[in-house]
């Protein structure tokens, strides 16, 4: 019997993992599976633009090896939403203006998406211990929990705008 393939799934569908052990993931999804919305910023860990979620949390993927991913869920940008069937945070950002050139948009979206499970689950943060006692977070708790992601037009008003608009959608439902 031969042997089983490291594999993950990628947007659902399952992927073969690279052979070479230094592959990051962020070149691994852009340059063999030609995920291109994830973007290669910093390639630090520093700016976010590589933000994919993983198991549904967010990593730098530039960081992270892919090998490291055997069995793991990814997400990119591209798993999110359709440029015809946008997913309702990427219509907010559009609707607010929260993209402006467009670089850091999926890294930006990719969080706030894990942002909004994060909230939903609970967890603290640095501006607020007690999520449960506000159901809707304010913009400074808002800007905290996105600062791992950097945008060069400074369009993070318009960011917040976004993810208060799509928060507050979904309480009320």
């Amino acid at each position: 019997m031969a042997p089983t393939l490291p594999t993950a799934h990628v947007n659902g569908q399952p992927q073969t993992l690279p052979q070479d052990p230094r592959r990051t993931l962020l070149d691994w999804l852009r340059h063999d599976l030609g995920l291109t919305g994830t973007k290669k910023g910093c390639d630090h860990g520093q700016c976010g633009a590589c933000t994919v979620l993983v198991d549904g949390k967010r990593i730098n993927s530039c960081l992270s090896l892919a090998a490291l991913h055997d069995g793991d869920s990814i997400e990119t940008i591209e798993g999110i939403g359709t440029p015809d069937a946008l997913a309702p945070l990427q219509k907010a950002f559009v609707t607010h203006d929260g993209y402006q050139c467009g670089y850091c948009t999926p890294g930006q979206i990719c969080s706030a998406k894990a942002l909004m499970a994060e909230l939903a689950q609970g967890w603290p943060s640095a501006v607020s211990a007690d999520v449960a006692a506000h159901p809707l977070p304010t913009a400074e708790e808002l800007r905290e929990r996105m600062s791992g992601n950097l945008c060069r037009c400074g369009a993070y008003s318009n960011i917040i705008a976004a993810l208060e608009e799509v928060i507050g959608a979904e309480a009320l439902a």
